[in-house]
């Protein structure tokens, strides 16, 4: 009795990583994004419509919402609810009856405030002011602090985001850029994005920022970036082509139709940013010795690795950041560098010396983006690649990035794949490295 009491009162959990994001009893396909931003005061403002479909009856309904941020006013399917209220960062929703299973459900919600991060586990994520604009890093739980939304990575959905700034300020967002408007100082940004995506892959960048195009790349590429950096950029950055044209021949097409956006921010940061199209880094990262070149793959590989394909639950987040390390170890051994054999000696080394304590399957939350999960993911994928061969393994990864373009995948998921690559059993690779905490030999 005890038992059937507590399991009552206890909230459903989506994802045992981040309890307290995420909903239940409806999917939603497109967020309409409409918004204003003041950058002297940090004041967002505006609205969202958010179009869904109920996977059961519903009368009651949450939406991932930071405490920052004020709603003013709900719409579902053009009428206001009962009513709504906000505790804990949620947005919750109750309708004067249910709708019943597969029924449309369009939520119109106006909100604003002054947006801040999220204090997180793992430091702040969300929504940041900057010294003159802002930026949107949201991994993993971070884009509540801008806009309602069901925010877990197994939730994608495509994108319209309309931003108005003053108009001194360029403001890159997802997507293709379909409408730039100038009125009474201010310029309206529209973009759109019609891929599958995570909310957390959805940014908003701000800043005093100017355009410059990469040419002689296989895949439209821009950079966003202040004046004052063009020169470090164009050495720092400059083989981001070659990484493109190596990276489609390894990965398979680049998923995206509407190409690639780098944004160097004026500020330092302390680590690059993925989000779906585009890539964030810091001034730090752009001063002309080009010693953030890894850092630079590693953010382009998390289109295909993290971004096209995402992790149905972040237990599985080897899945993004084994693979765009390894991506790394690729990109060196065909660019004149340390061959991905050599990498993996000398990372596994280093591993050996570290506590052995770290499940790569299931790393807990607090492990999840810890140094060890993305050098011992891609020392199993190099294991991998020993075992079945180089032609076996990048058919296996071509296959992978097609197979879930734009989707959700697990562990399980690449196991069960793996195997039509093998000529015997992967079980005890698999078991050593990903079921097991000790570091396996190499």
């Amino acid at each position: 009795m005890t038992r059937s009491k507590k399991a009552k009162n206890t909230p459903a959990v989506i994802d045992p990583y981040l309890p307290g994001t995420g909903n239940f009893g409806y999917r939603v396909s497109r967020y309409e994004l409409d918004l204003e931003y003041k950058v002297a005061i940090n004041r967002l403002s505006g609205s969202v419509s958010i179009t869904a479909v109920t996977l059961v009856a519903l009368q009651t309904f949450t939406l991932d919402l930071a405490d920052t941020l004020r709603v003013t006013k709900v719409a579902v399917n053009g009428r206001r609810p009962a009513r709504f209220s906000c505790p804990r960062g949620k947005l919750r929703v109750e309708l004067s009856s249910a709708l019943p299973p597969g029924a449309a459900l369009v939520v119109v919600v106006r909100y604003g405030g002054n947006p801040e991060p999220i204090d997180t586990l793992w430091g702040d994520v969300g929504f940041e002011e900057l010294t003159n604009g802002a930026l949107v890093a949201g991994q993993p739980n971070g884009a509540s602090s801008w806009f309602p939304c069901d925010d877990h990575p197994s939730a994608k959905a495509s994108y319209r985001i309309q931003i108005s700034t003053d108009s001194p300020y360029r403001a890159v967002a997802n997507g293709e850029l379909v409408s730039r408007r100038a009125r009474a100082g201010h310029t309206v940004w529209t973009y759109e994005l019609a891929e599958p995506t995570s909310t957390y892959l959805i940014t908003l960048q701000v800043g005093m920022y100017d355009i410059h195009k990469l040419a002689k790349s296989p895949v439209p590429m821009q950079a966003a970036l202040p004046a004052r950096l063009r020169r470090n950029f164009d050495h720092d950055f400059g083989r981001q082509p070659q990484m493109m044209k190596l990276f489609e021949k390894l990965f398979g097409p680049y998923p995206l139709a509407s190409g690639y956006t780098v944004v160097v921010t004026d500020d330092d940061l302390e680590i690059p940013l993925e989000a779906q199209g585009i890539s964030i880094f810091g001034a730090n990262h752009c001063n002309g010795t080009r010693g953030a070149e890894q850092l630079i793959v590693h953010e382009l590989a998390h289109q295909w690795f993290g971004n096209s394909v995402t992790v149905r639950r972040w237990r599985d987040i080897w899945l993004h950041e084994g693979f765009a390390c390894y991506a790394e170890w690729l990109w060196s051994e065909n660019s004149g560098g340390r061959s991905a054999d050599e990498w993996a000696h000398h990372y596994h080394a280093r591993l050996a010396e570290l506590p052995q304590d770290l499940l790569l399957s299931d790393p807990g939350p607090k492990d999840m983006f810890d140094d060890r999960v993305y050098k011992r993911g891609a020392l199993t994928l190099h294991v991998l690649r020993v075992r079945i061969g180089d032609e076996n393994f990048l058919a296996l990864l071509r296959d992978w990035t097609a197979r879930h373009r734009h989707s959700t995948a697990s562990t399980d998921d690449f196991t069960g794949l793996a195997a039509h690559y093998a000529d015997e059993s992967l079980r005890p690779l698999w078991d050593a490295w990903l079921y097991a905490e000790d570091l396996p030999k190499l």
